[in-house]
């Protein structure tokens, strides 16, 4: 299983960070390697979502059950997919400073088999990885600079 943690300090509120993150219909507009995302449904405290994937070799799409936990916490588990597991956090935890949080993304993932990982592993680990900071740059362009 492999494990990716990473977080950031960013000039960014936690609520803005939160929406920021949680709008999954916008992520093909500024995510390279997001083909498709649609909101299957959703309530005050729950988003089921599906996002679909395209760089290299890897075509392939997910659904994951997204607990929320307004402008706190998105739990992310997965529903469907080429994965034996999938799940993890985005946590968003103000500082003292005013308009700033640090933002952590923590997830843990298997594919549902070897060959699958082999090829795909790699490939989604770089996507995983590169998360926050496209985050923080699109927090840029929809909030404006700051700091």
């Amino acid at each position: 299983m492999s494990h990716i943690k990473r977080n950031a300090l960013v000039h960014y509120s936690p609520a803005e960070m939160y929406h920021l993150i949680n709008n999954v219909e916008d992520y093909a507009s500024f995510l390279p390697w997001c083909r498709s995302s649609i909101v299957l449904n959703e309530s005050d405290s729950e988003m089921m979502a599906s996002v679909e994937i395209a760089k290299g070799v890897l075509k392939k799409s997910f659904t994951t059950k997204n607990r929320l936990y307004k402008d706190n916490r998105i739990e992310l588990q997965l529903v469907d997919g080429p994965f034996k597991r999938l799940n993890g956090y985005w946590q968003f935890d103000a500082l003292k400073t005013e308009n700033a949080c640090r933002v952590t993304f923590d997830l843990e993932f298997e594919f549902d088999n070897a060959m699958m990982s082999i090829a795909a592993k790699p490939i989604f680990t770089q996507i995983a990885n590169s998360l926050v900071d496209s985050f923080c740059k699109r927090a840029v362009v929809v909030y404006g600079e700051r700091g």
